[in-house]
C-alpha cells in the first residue's frame, strides 16, 4: 500500500529533491486545513466583549482575553495537533474515524473499554456534522458583515447577500475544488499577510498590547475573577476552531507541510492581528463594534470584505469536503448505509461529492442565516460541537496511549491529561450558552449519531439471525446432488460473511432449484486502515475448481467500492469473468415491523425508514442493474 502522506491532494506535486513537493504541499495545506481557523480574527476577539457574557473594555481584561488567546492556540493547537495529533495516523491519514479504527486496535482484548472508546468516537463524528454546518454559516455571515462598516446603509443586505453567495458555493460542488483548488493556497497567503500586516501597523501605535503575550495577564485575571474568565473562555474558544482539519486532512498533505504552514506563517499572522485589535481597541474602544474591519483604512474596506469572503468560502469548502469525507468513512465502517460516492477528479482520490449531504447541508445552513441573521448570535452555538469534538479525540489518544510501549508515555500520559482538562473547562464554558443556541450542534450531534448506531446495531442483528441458518461453505457441494439444473454463465452471490454459503444463494435453490455452471462466493472487507493497494485487494480460494470459488475485495474506509474493477483484479488468480455472462445475486433482509409496540420500537422503525431510503446496493458497488437479480428475506425479531 501507499501510504505516502502526498496520495490524497497533493500527489501530483513531486520532486527529485522534495524542495518544491514540500513548498506546494505546504502552500496547498494554507489554503485547505487553515481556512477555518484562519477566518476567526473575524469575529473571535470581538465576541469576548459583546453579548451577554462581554467583558468591560478595560486595558486588564483587553490583555488578559489576548493572553488566553495566545497560550490557547499554544496548548490546544501548537502542542496537541500540530505537535502531537500528527504523529497518531492511521497509514498516513487522520480524522476522528481514522483515530478511533487505531483505538479499537488497541482495545480489543478489552470489550467494555472498547465498547466506550467506540461509542465516544462515534459522538465525535455526529457533531462533527454540526460544526460542517455552523462553519459556513458564521464564517460568510463575518465576513459580509464588513459591508455595514464601509456603508451602514447596506447593513440590511447582510442575510441576502451571505444566503447568496452560500446557494452558490453549494451548487457548484459537484463540479469538485481541482479547478479553484489551486486558487485556494496564494489567496490564503494574501490573507494572512492582510492579517499580519494590518494587526503589525495597529501595535506599532500602541506597542504596549505586546505585554499580553506575558501569560501572568491569564493567570492573574482567573485567580482574581474565576467565574468572569469561565465566561469569556467560551469567545476565546473561538480563536481555536478550525484545529480538527489539522489532524483531519494529514493525509492529503501530511504532518510536515502543516507543521510548517502553522508555525512560519499561520500562528504567527493570527497572533499579530489578535493583539493589533486588542491595540486598536485600547486606543479607541468603539471600535469594538467590529476591530477586525476597523483596522483597515476606509479606502479599503471593500477589498478586504472582498478579500474576507473568498477566505471564508474556503474555510466553508474545507468543512463541507470534510463532511463528504466524514459520510464516506462511516459508511465504509458501516455506520450508514450504502451511499454512492461520486470522485470529481480522475487524479485526486480525496476530491469526492455527496449529492444527499450536499443539498442537506444547504437547507440547514440557509435556515441558520436567516434564524440567527448574525455571526455574533451563531457565535454562541459554534463553540459546543467543536469543545465536544476535542474532548473525544483527546481520550481517544488517551486509549491509545496507554496500549503503547513508548518510552515517553509518561510523559505523553500527562500532557493528555493537561489538554484534557483545559477543553473540558472550553466545554463547560461553551454549554453555558445552550439556550443561546448550543443546542443546535448538540442536537445534530444526538440525532446523527441515533441513526449512526441505530444503523449498525440494526445490520448486526440481521446479520446475526442469518448466521443461525449458517452453512459453511466447504459443506455446500455436498448438498448439490447428481440432478442439480445448471444453466451456462457465471454467477457471483454476494456475502457479508466469507466463511459461509451466501443466504441469498441458498433463497435461490429453494425457490428457483438452479445453479449456474460456474459460482462465486464474493465477500467486500470493510479494512481497518484508509486505503490498500490492489496487490493487497483481493484473495480467492479454490474450493471446487472449474465450479465454485470464494473469493475477497478489501478496500480502505475512506475509499469507493468498484466490484466491476476488483473483478478484473481476480484474473491474477486465474479467474476470468465476462461481463456479459456474468449476473450478480444480491439479499435485502428487512427487520419486520414490531408485533407489540415496545421501548425501542421507535429504532426499529427508524432503521426500516433509513432502508427504504437508502440507495440499492447494485449501485453502491456499481453493478450493471440489468446484471443483478435481488431477493429479500423479512427478519422477525
Amino acid at each position: 500500500m501507499n501510504s505516502s502522506p502526498a496520495a490524497g491532494n497533493g500527489g501530483s506535486f513531486t520532486s527529485k529533491r522534495g524542495k518544491p513537493k514540500l513548498a506546494a504541499l505546504t502552500l496547498l495545506a494554507l489554503g485547505v486545513v487553515y481556512g477555518d481557523i484562519g477566518t476567526s480574527p473575524l469575529y473571535a476577539f470581538k465576541e469576548a466583549f459583546s453579548g451577554s457574557h462581554g467583558l468591560p473594555l478595560t486595558e486588564t481584561n483587553i490583555l488578559a482575553v489576548l493572553s488566553l488567546m495566545f497560550w490557547s492556540l499554544m496548548l490546544i493547537v501548537s502542542l496537541k495537533y500540530v505537535t502531537m495529533m500528527l504523529r497518531f495516523d492511521n497509514r498516513g491519514e487522520g480524522g476522528i474515524l481514522a483515530l478511533l479504527a487505531l483505538a479499537s486496535r488497541a482495545t480489543r482484548d478489552r470489550p467494555r473499554l472498547g465498547w466506550t472508546i467506540a461509542t465516544a468516537g462515534i459522538f465525535g463524528a455526529s457533531l462533527f456534522y454540526g460544526d460542517a454546518l455552523l462553519t459556513p454559516a458564521i464564517s460568510v455571515l463575518s465576513a459580509v458583515e464588513g459591508i455595514s462598516v464601509a456603508t451602514p446603509a447596506l447593513d440590511r443586505w447582510i442575510v441576502p447577500v451571505t444566503v447568496g453567495i452560500l446557494i452558490g458555493l453549494f451548487s457548484i460542488q459537484h463540479r469538485g475544488s481541482g479547478v479553484v483548488g489551486t486558487l485556494f493556497g496564494p489567496c490564503m497567503v494574501i490573507w494572512f499577510g492582510a492579517l499580519a500586516v494590518l494587526g503589525a501597523i495597529s501595535i506599532a501605535q500602541m506597542p504596549s498590547a505586546l505585554a499580553s503575550l506575558d501569560p501572568r495577564h491569564a493567570l492573574e485575571f482567573a485567580w482574581r475573577f474565576p467565574g468572569l474568565t469561565f465566561l469569556v473562555l467560551g469567545a476565546v474558544f473561538l480563536a481555536i476552531t478550525g484545529a480538527e482539519a489539522l489532524y483531519a486532512d494529514m493525509g492529503h498533505f501530511g504532518a510536515k507541510p502543516i507543521r510548517f504552514a502553522w508555525f512560519g506563517m499561520v500562528f504567527p499572522a493570527l497572533m499579530i492581528n489578535y493583539i493589533g485589535q486588542g491595540a486598536l481597541v485600547l486606543r479607541d474602544p468603539t471600535a469594538i463594534k467590529n476591530p477586525f474591519y476597523l483596522l483597515a483604512p476606509v479606502e479599503l474596506l471593500f477589498p478586504l470584505v472582498a478579500l474576507a469572503t473568498a477566505a471564508t468560502v474556503i474555510a466553508s469548502q474545507a468543512t463541507i469536503s470534510g463532511a463528504f469525507s466524514m459520510t464516506q468513512q462511516a459508511t465504509r465502517l458501516g455506520y450508514l448505509p450504502r451511499i454512492p460516492v461520486t470522485h470529481t477528479s480522475e487524479s485526486e482520490r480525496g476530491q469526492i461529492y455527496i449529492g444527499h449531504v450536499n443539498w442537506t447541508m444547504l437547507i440547514m445552513v440557509v435556515l441558520l442565516v436567516l434564524d440567527f441573521k448574525s455571526s455574533s448570535a451563531i457565535a454562541s452555538a459554534y463553540g459546543v460541537a467543536v469543545s465536544g469534538t476535542m474532548v473525544l479525540t483527546t481520550l481517544l489518544i488517551g486509549a491509545i496511549t496507554l496500549d503503547s510501549r513508548s518510552r515517553a508515555k509518561p510523559f505523553l500520559l500527562a500532557a493528555i491529561a493537561a489538554i484534557a482538562l483545559v477543553e473540558l473547562v472550553f466545554f463547560a464554558a461553551n454549554a453555558m450558552k445552550f439556550t443561546e443556541g448550543g443546542w443546535f450542534p448538540l442536537a445534530c450531534g444526538v440525532v446523527i449519531f441515533t441513526m449512526l448506531t441505530t444503523w449498525k446495531r440494526a445490520e448486526g442483528v440481521v446479520m446475526a439471525r442469518e448466521g443461525k441458518i449458517r452453512v459453511p461453505v466447504e459443506a455446500f457441494p455436498a448438498m448439490l446432488g447428481p440432478d442439480m439444473t445448471r444453466v451456462e454463465g457465471t454467477a457471483v452471490y454476494l456475502s457479508p460473511d466469507s466463511g459461509s454459503v451466501p443466504p441469498v444463494l441458498l433463497h435461490n435453490l429453494k425457490h428457483n432449484k438452479v445453479l449456474h455452471e460456474r459460482v462465486i462466493f464474493l465477500t467486500v472487507v470493510d479494512a481497518e486502515v484508509p486505503r490498500l493497494a490492489d496487490g493487497e485487494r483481493t484473495e480467492v480460494r479454490v474450493i471446487e475448481r472449474g465450479r465454485l470459488y470464494q473469493a475477497l475485495l478489501s478496500y480502505g474506509f475512506m475509499e469507493e467500492p468498484d466490484v466491476p474493477r476488483g473483478l478484473k483484479l481476480l484474473e491474477r488468480h486465474g479467474l476470468r469473468l465476462e461481463s456479459m455472462q456474468t449476473t450478480f445475486f444480491l439479499g435485502r433482509s428487512t427487520i419486520a415491523r414490531a408485533t407489540r409496540p415496545g421501548l425501542l420500537t421507535w429504532r426499529r422503525e427508524l432503521f426500516r425508514w433509513m432502508q427504504r431510503n437508502s440507495p440499492a446496493t447494485a449501485e453502491y458497488f456499481k453493478l450493471l442493474p440489468e446484471r443483478v437479480v435481488e431477493l429479500g428475506t423479512r427478519v422477525t425479531i
